[in-house]
């Protein structure tokens, strides 16, 4: 669901609102309550990230799963070689 951006013409009170794609854009200023808001345009960020981030040990293989995919694949070659010889 997309985030949108509103500002009261009345208050000058600039607000994000996280709102699905298929519902009414917000008329009402949460701050002066008065029916003066519009969306503003923006160039669709597209994904926004809030928070302490991501770092690249969030996703990193650790090296013993590298190892054990490393032994799997020769253990695989070994047993296509033996198979071939009989």
């Amino acid at each position: 669901m997309p985030t949108y951006e509103y500002l009261c013409k009345n208050c000058g009170y600039r607000f994000e609102k996280f709102q699905s794609i298929n519902d009414e854009p917000v008329r009402e200023c949460p701050k002066c309550k008065q029916i003066k808001v519009e969306r503003l345009l923006n160039g669709g960020s597209g994904l926004i990230f809030k928070g302490s981030g991501f770092y690249i040990t969030d996703y990193k293989k650790s090296q013993n799963s590298e190892s054990n995919t490393q032994k799997n694949k020769e253990a695989k070659n070994e047993k296509a070689t033996t198979n071939k010889t009989e």
